[in-house]
């Protein structure tokens, strides 16, 4: 397959996601985050374009996948400013549908709202990422993308007959691990049934452009105290430890599961890291 490939071809020992596949619609990303991974492998990544042919090449495939669930998406949203106009994001999932293949959406968009009448006819969990509900931090930390306030829009009017979850990925130190009782408050109030939580992972590209908008001397002091896996930058692990406790604290008082991804950290309170399980 060409368009449909296996999510952690490398096999990371860190990662704890469900067996799933994925697909990425557009090559790309117009969100522009500063923390974003994809500026490292993709060129232009911040210029969104449409993949040729998506439509009968996803047919094609979808054909051989059998029950696998598809991750949607994984090195772009499925959901940016040109989905309105293209539409390939629906075409593709008119195609699951088709196929009763099981969808896993991750997305900072409220355009989704638009497909509920598909998602409701389908095995489907909706991801929401949400990183802070403070314009100040999001607005540099995701400059292109729909604000906070219309994702929960969404999720809260998704939530009624969808399974959905949120993503608080990633947590900055001295950026946004301020905000995550407020995330997890307004995330479980929408209707969230499952939060998902890292901690930043930089590579050199990434790591630029955060220091570049929060110049933090002490974020720099902690991520020389860490380690690097495979050109990224971790965080020592007790510092990425009492912050994913610290969401997997506020999940339990706010009466949802938690799942932390990559951090090697056995305080999981789902039964999968990534929402998966909600399939059906």
């Amino acid at each position: 397959m060409e368009l449909i490939r296996p999510f952690d071809p490398w096999g990371d020992e860190l990662c704890t996601c469900t067996g799933k596949l994925s697909l990425n619609p557009y090559t790309g990303c117009s969100h522009r985050c500063i923390y974003c991974y994809i500026t490292s492998y993709i060129p232009r990544a911040f210029e969104c374009r449409p993949k040729k042919e998506l439509a009968r090449r996803v047919a094609r495939e979808a054909s051989k996948l059998g029950s696998t669930p598809v991750s949607m998406c994984n090195s772009s949203d499925p959901y940016p400013h040109t989905e309105k106009r293209l539409m390939l994001t629906r075409k593709c999932l008119e195609i699951f549908k088709e196929h009763e293949i099981p969808v896993l959406i991750v997305t900072k968009s409220d355009i989704v709202l638009r497909d509920a009448d598909l998602l409701r006819k389908m095995d489907c969990v909706v991801s929401f990422t949400v990183t802070s509900l403070r314009p100040q931090i999001y607005k540099k930390l995701e400059p292109n993308a729909p604000p906070p306030e219309k994702r929960l829009d969404a999720l809260r009017k998704l939530a009624r007959e969808i399974p959905c979850t949120v993503r608080i990925d990633p947590i900055i130190p001295f950026v946004n691990d301020s905000d995550i009782e407020k995330v997890v408050e307004a995330a479980s109030s929408c209707g969230a049934a499952h939060i998902t939580s890292s901690t930043f992972k930089p590579r050199p590209d990434s790591w630029r452009r955060v220091a570049s908008a929060f110049p933090h001397r002490e974020m720099r002091k902690l991520y020389e105290q860490g380690e690097r896996r495979k050109n990224y930058q971790y965080l020592p692990q007790g510092e990425r430890r009492k912050l994913m406790e610290k969401v997997r604290d506020a999940c339990k008082d706010y009466g949802v599961t938690f799942g932390a991804c990559r951090e090697g950290l056995n305080i999981n309170t789902g039964k999968s890291c990534d929402g998966g399980h909600l399939l059906r």
